[in-house]
Order: structure tokens, then C-alpha cells, then sequence
């Protein structure tokens, strides 16, 4: 099979929110720039972001950067990085008036500010009181921010490739990344993208697990290619599991309904998260919310016949508000539960919904991986960003519209560094080795000409159900280790995958079983990374770590306030301290450190 060759000062790998703001950071600055994209970069999973962008502009609550970062070192179960955190949420407002100034149609308070709702998790005060900090788009806010940023990169002569799938990372003897090989949809061609610079912003993976919010292209493509290029994934045991998923279906419902007033109730009626969650009650952080429905489900509380999942209340607000600030929503009930909420309440379960770990970067959105005893070295080339990527930001535990300002600050600073790294020299267009496309090759060669080979569809499912049974909301010391011998099992199935019918090979059975390449190293990642860690932290909750005055909710900062490293060419992990400072465990107030970003 001929591989033809394209070059560029800078390949994207990604069209979603973080792809698209990092590329116009990129092309603004002259960088002869590519973006590779499964689907249209307006169908991107950021698409599917309801509720907002968390920024603490002050416009309906007094607000400042200080109570949002405490928030988020709070809610990351004190496992986020410090520095990330402060940079991100010190870049917050800017970002935010940036995409403003891009033509994003927020809604608008009376007097025409930008209109910021509350959301779970973020306070006034150091934890005292909610406050209104997520900037909205009523429930449609990643749609509007997609369309946004899209229609700027077209302004400032992006180049997309769209129905392009991302093979493989391209390194060399030294380590340094060269770019990309990839698969056209339509054709079939196999290319090279040779680039000085590097950036991954292909989002997350939550197709692992069998019940996700997660749209069918969320399939760890860019952490699978890291992993086989020898790139350790961090954090990976660390998955949200979104409290209100429609039950059955999956199908995201905000948080921001919560925020406008809705009310979860169990099988009795009762507002139950007044007896988990005093102060905040529904708004609490995600993992306290999911649990919580968890067990009042399995202490034979929940609704319907099966008592299988609770209700989510929003019939005491008005016609006129749910029109207004949650039509979107109003619409996905309807069609996915069959029920309008403007009469009667919507059922809900927690859903797999978000991957707190990834490919390890700085705030400067650099790859970075341990090498001479410094745990956070730069690989020359190499970028990443958004939900592929792990800042640490997120730490344990992410809290709501953190995400899509994930997008945006750490999209820009990866474009910022790659702009920055052009201008001291340190990028160049390295020589590509001889068998720069010889791997992406051979995975091809493997799905069209395996003889006996095992089916995609069903080592897919059968890795989903084993992610969905011994890594979900609650966690098992016994469960855990029967998963991880079962998904080593999957994954030696998926070595021999093939795709059905060799007289059809059509280039969508390729991508499904390419996809499950990428899916099997996260799978593998997350249950290795959350078996071997005897604690419960933020989402990753275990049965055998009890609450007790030495562990509060099972934590053991002593041995495992540190990061998860997990290598794919022999499963082993590493672990690399947390940026601690200026807030330490159990501190409700914090005076920061002058730093400038």
C-alpha cells in the first residue's frame, strides 16, 4: 500500500473545542497549520456541553479567581496540580471574553452582562455558600462555543481534514515527535503528516464502559497512539460517572438544570440529597451526587418498577424558564425518557461521563514524561490538550464546567507554546525514519488478512461490560482484581480482531476496529491504575478504604497523594508527586503565591 506524504509547521489531531482554539492560536500567528477530524469539526463531542463555562466574572454573585481555585482543588479531592489550577482559573475571564468577542450568543443578564448560573461545586466564601459562575448558552453552551471557534479558524485559513482517522504517533530514535500517519475515510489513503509540532486534542473514552454520555467517536484515539508510542496515561483510574444520565438511554441531562432550581427525589418523593449533602444539597460536587442516587438505589429507594433509578423534579419551575434556559433539555427528555419535564420529572441514573486522567502535560500544555529523575520532561514535538489530556486540573474529581474551560485555556496555551517554541527555535522538521508508517501498516494488514480471528463488535462489548461491572461508581477489592485479569483477557482477543466480511472491507469496519485498538490500552490503563490503588478519592471509590478520623471518606493522603503513571508495554505503573501548594488537605482558606503566568 503507497503512503503519500504532507507537511506542515503544526498538525492537530482533533476539531473539538481545545483542537479548534489551539489551531487558531496557531494559524493566527502565520503556522502553516493542519486539523485532523473523524467527523466535521461542528459535530465534535464538545457539541454535546449543556450547562456552561466556569469563569468567576462576578456578574450575578461577587465572585473571584481565589474561591473557583479552592473549588477546584476541593472538588480534585486535593489530587489536582496547583500550579495548572491557578493558571487556569486566573486565565478564566479572559478566555471567556475572548470567545465572547469571537461572536459566542450568550445569554444576557437585564443588563446585558454575560448570564452565569450556579453549578455543583462551586462556592462563594471557601465552600460557604453557592455562587453563579457558569457563563451559559442556555443548554446548548459547547454547541454555541463550537460554532464560535469554528467559524473563526475559517477566518484565519485553517486547513481541515475532515473524515480523517489518526493512526499512529510518528517519533524518532531520540524520542521527538514528528507527527501523525492517518487513514482517509472515503479513500482509503494512508498519509503521512509530517509537522514540526504535534498537538492531540482528541477528546475523551468513554466508550470503555458499556452505559456513557459519550458519543460513539469518544473512543481514546489520541491516548491509544500515545500509549504505543511509549508514552505513559496518568491518572486513569479517575472516571466521572455524571449523576443524571436519562435512565436507559445515557443521554446527558446538565447539571444546569440542577443549577435553575431542579430537585433529585427517590422512590418516596423525598429530596434526598438534603441527608448527604446539607449545604449544597443537589448542587454538590458529582461523585458526592452519584453516589448518593447509588445508594439510595441500592438501599431499595430508588423509582420505577425495578426501583432501578431516581427522578429529577423541575415541574415547580415555570413553563416560561425551561423554555428559556433548558429548551435542549426539554427536547432529550421527550424523546429519550418520554416524558415532558415541564409535567412530570425526569428519570435519571449516574452514567459514565468524563476521564479525570490522560496523556500528561504541564500547564503549558507540553507532553511531559518522567526521564533523569525529573517526572515532568518535555517531549520535543508533542502537545495535548482538553480531555485527552491530563494538566492535572481535574485531579480526582472534576467539577462541572471546568470542562470547556479546560478547552479553552489549555487550547490556547498548547498554541501559545508551539508559537513561543517556533520563535526561540527549538522546533524544526525533523527527518522522517524509514519505517515512519510501517506499524499503521501492519495494524491494517492484520484486521483485512486474520483468518480466525475474534469480531470487533463482540470483544468491544465484552470489554464494555467488564469496565461497566468491576470499575463503576462503586469499586470492590475482589471485583477489581477479577477485572483486571478479564480485560487482559479482552485485550489478547483484541490482538486477533478481524474485520467480518474480507470481500466488504469498507473503511468504517476499519475505523471501528482501529478504534478498539485505542479503546483496549485506556481499558487496560484504568482497571491496572484503579486496582492498585488501595484508597478512596474523589471518583474512585473502594469498599475496602473506610471513612475513619485518619481516612476521611477513605483517603490516605500519607501513600497515595500522588499521581498514577501506567506504561503500555508491560502494564507497570509509576507514580509522581502532586503540586501541593499553596493548598494543603484540610485548609479552608488559602493565601497564594505571586506567580506569573
Amino acid at each position: 500500500m503507497s503512503v503519500s506524504k504532507r507537511t506542515y509547521d503544526a498538525v492537530i489531531v482533533g476539531a473539538g473545542g481545545a483542537g479548534l482554539r489551539a489551531a487558531l492560536q496557531l494559524s493566527e500567528a502565520g503556522l502553516k497549520t493542519a486539523v485532523l477530524s473523524k467527523v466535521f469539526p461542528t459535530r465534535s463531542h464538545t457539541v454535546a456541553a449543556q450547562g456552561g463555562v466556569a469563569a468567576s466574572l462576578g456578574n450575578s454573585t461577587e465572585d473571584n479567581w481565589h474561591w473557583h481555585m479552592y473549588d477546584t482543588v476541593k472538588g480534585s479531592d486535593w489530587l489536582g496540580d496547583q500550579d495548572a489550577i491557578e493558571f487556569m482559573v486566573r486565565k478564566a475571564n479572559e478566555v471567556v471574553v475572548e470567545l465572547e468577542h469571537y461572536g459566542m450568543p450568550f445569554d444576557r443578564t437585564d443588563n446585558g452582562k454575560i448570564y452565569q448560573r450556579p453549578f455543583g461545586g462551586h462556592s462563594q466564601n471557601y465552600g460557604k455558600s453557592p455562587v453563579m459562575r457558569s457563563c451559559a448558552a442556555a443548554d446548548r453552551t459547547g454547541h454555541a462555543m463550537l460554532h464560535a471557534l469554528y467559524q473563526r479558524n475559517v477566518r484565519a485559513h485553517t486547513q481541515f481534514f475532515v473524515e480523517w482517522v489518526a493512526l499512529d504517533l510518528i517519533r524518532n530514535a531520540n524520542g521527538d515527535v514528528l507527527g501523525v500517519t492517518a487513514l482517509e475515510l472515503e479513500t482509503g489513503e494512508i498519509s503521512i503528516f509530517h509537522a514540526k509540532a504535534t498537538i492531540f486534542a482528541t477528546g475523551g473514552s468513554g466508550r470503555i464502559f458499556y452505559s456513557s454520555t459519550n458519543a460513539f467517536i469518544n473512543t481514546g484515539d489520541g491516548l491509544g497512539m500515545a500509549a504505543r508510542a511509549g508514552i505513559p496515561l496518568e491518572d486513569m483510574e479517575f472516571w466521572q460517572f455524571h449523576p443524571t444520565g436519562v435512565a436507559g438511554a445515557g443521554v446527558l441531562i446538565t447539571e444546569g438544570v440542577r443549577g435553575e432550581g431542579g430537585i433529585l427525589r427517590n422512590g418516596s418523593g423525598e429530596r434526598f440529597m438534603e441527608r448527604y449533602a446539607p449545604n449544597l444539597k443537589d448542587l454538590a460536587s458529582r461523585d458526592v451526587v452519584s453516589r448518593s442516587m447509588v445508594t439510595e438505589i441500592n438501599e431499595g429507594r430508588g423509582c420505577g418498577p425495578e426501583k432501578d433509578h431516581v427522578m429529577l423534579d423541575i415541574t415547580h419551575l415555570s413553563p416560561e424558564v425551561i423554555m428559556k434556559r433548558l429548551p435542549g433539555i426539554r427536547e432529550i427528555s421527550i424523546r429519550f425518557a418520554g416524558v415532558d419535564p415541564i409535567k412530570a420529572p425526569i428519570p435519571v441514573v449516574p452514567t459514565c461521563h468524563y476521564q479525570m486522567g490522560g496523556i500528561p502535560t504541564n500547564y503549558k500544555g507540553q507532553v511531559v514524561l518522567p526521564k533523569d529523575g525529573d517526572p515532568n520532561t518535555p517531549v520535543t514535538g508533542f502537545y495535548a490538550a482538553g480531555e485527552c489530556a491530563c494538566a492535572s486540573v481535574h485531579g480526582a474529581n472534576r467539577l462541572g464546567t471546568n470542562s470547556l474551560l479546560d478547552l479553552l485555556v489549555f487550547g490556547k496555551s498548547a498554541g501559545e507554546s508551539v508559537v513561543e517554541d517556533f520563535k526561540a527555535g527549538n522546533l524544526s522538521l525533523k527527518p522522517l525514519p524509514e519505517d515512519a508508517a510501517d506499524v499503521s501498516l501492519a495494524r491494517l494488514s492484520r484486521l483485512e488478512n486474520q483468518g480466525d480471528g475474534v469480531q470487533v463488535a463482540d470483544v468491544r462489548l465484552a470489554m464494555q461490560r467488564t469496565m461497566q461491572k468491576h470499575a463503576g461508581v462503586f469499586r470492590f477489592k475482589d471485583l477489581l482484581q477479577e477485572g483486571v485479569d478479564q480485560i487482559l483477557k479482552v485485550a489478547e482477543d483484541a490482538r486477533h480482531t478481524r474485520i467480518q466480511d474480507k470481500s466488504q472491507v469498507w473503511n468504517t469496519a476499519r475505523q471501528e476496529a482501529l478504534e478498539l485498538d485505542n479503546l483496549i490500552e485506556v481499558a487496560k490503563a484504568t482497571m491496572i491504575s484503579a486496582e492498585a490503588r488501595k484508597e478512596s478519592r474523589g471518583a474512585h471509590v473502594r469498599d475496602d478504604a473506610p471513612d475513619t478520623p485518619e481516612h476521611p471518606n477513605g483517603r490516605d493522603d500519607n501513600n497515595w497523594l500522588k499521581h498514577t503513571l501506567w506504561f503500555s508495554a508491560d502494564n507497570h505503573l509509576e507514580y509522581k508527586p502532586v503540586q501541593l501548594k499553596p493548598i494543603t488537605p484540610g485548609v479552608e482558606s488559602i493565601a497564594l503565591a505571586k506567580r506569573t503566568y
